[in-house]
């Protein structure tokens, strides 16, 4: 059998069902996603990642979406609560760039520690004044020079922790008016002002190892929503560069309208490299997983490529680290 199969997939609860261990044995996906459903405590979700990646009988990946702020799976009293991204940009002056990296190396230390090694950060869509509430805080600032920094800074940390930073939203959502989760945004720039603005910070950070697609119409590029589109696709891999491993948003997600496994196949054929597929009952999710089947060799490759960036942490003094932080905050 060639190649992984050309998903991620999640779960229903705080362990796997017969039924889930079945399929996902025979589904084989590229890796897995948590959401907060899946976690109730440290022990528990070590055992949850477990069990998944004893189905595929590999060390898959395992991902999350830990960025701080509203978009956080894992919760205080156990875990770290973080502000929103925008807000703790703004909070650390000066010295964001380095609190950015304390931020996401201390986040990549939590999951860790859970068998988590992914994390959907850094997403480095760049904030304006149209964009939607759903995003505008969980951006890191409003020019692109200043996403870019902040997102190495953010993936820097992650890596240093074992956890591989999944860029996000690739090719650029902060123009998007709408929330894409109920929603298909349009977005009227010209391909001149999306090259300067947008697609700026995804070509500095195109050599990370994973990034994610953007669910939205830039209507003078192409009428199809980006992750269905060769055309945005191409320019993803020619014009940003990014020549790594690609997965889609969740294509349950409402931007998106059509037969589950039309959308998977459309998105494969397109460019994508693997389906994130998420929320869903288990037919559906076995719909996708059908429909992706395996990853062709140049997913394959970097998909390969991108397990070849996970490393060994280095050696961290947590307390030490969240005090150096504090620091950083009181002191701007």
């Amino acid at each position: 059998m060639s190649g992984f199969g050309a998903t991620i997939l999640d779960a229903d609860g705080l362990r796997l069902s017969p039924e889930e261990k079945t399929f996902f044995r025979d589904a084989d996906p590229f890796g897995f996603i948590l959401f907060a459903r899946n976690i109730d405590n440290p022990d528990q979700v070590r055992a949850l990642c477990a069990e998944m990646r004893d189905c595929v009988g590999r060390n898959a990946p395992i991902t999350i979406d830990q960025e701080g702020g509203r978009v956080q799976r894992l919760r205080s009293p156990v875990w770290t609560e973080w502000m929103p991204p925008l807000d703790f940009v703004a909070a650390a002056g000066p010295d964001a760039g380095e609190a950015m990296y304390l931020r996401y190396r201390l986040i990549a230390a939590e999951l860790y520690a859970l068998g988590i090694d992914s994390n959907c950060a850094p997403m480095v869509d760049v904030a304006g004044p149209q964009t939607h509430p759903f995003l505008y805080n969980r951006c890191y600032g409003t020019d692109p020079e200043t996403v870019a920094g902040l997102g190495r800074a953010a993936a820097d940390g992650l890596l240093a922790g074992g956890v591989l930073p999944v860029l996000k939203h690739i090719p650029g959502h902060g123009r998007s008016t709408m929330d894409s989760h109920f929603d298909l945004p349009h977005v009227p720039a010209s391909p001149q002002d999306l090259s300067a603005v947008d697609f700026a910070p995804f070509h500095a950070l195109n050599d990370l190892p994973m990034g994610m697609t953007a669910h939205l119409v830039y209507s003078e590029i192409d009428d199809r929503p980006a992750t269905l589109s060769p055309v945005v696709m191409k320019l993803i891999r020619e014009e940003i560069g990014f020549d790594n491993l690609i997965m889609t948003d969740d294509l349950g997600m409402k931007a998106l309208r059509g037969q589950l496994s039309d959308l998977a196949r459309r998105a494969l054929d397109a460019g994508c490299d693997v389906i994130l597929h998420c929320n869903a009952p288990l037919e559906a999710r076995r719909e996708v997983a059908d429909a992706s089947g395996r990853m062709t060799p140049a997913a394959q490759a970097r998909a390969e490529r991108a397990l070849a960036a996970r490393r060994t942490p280095d050696d961290i003094d947590i307390p030490a680290l969240h005090a150096q932080l504090g620091t950083l905050l009181n002191r701007a």
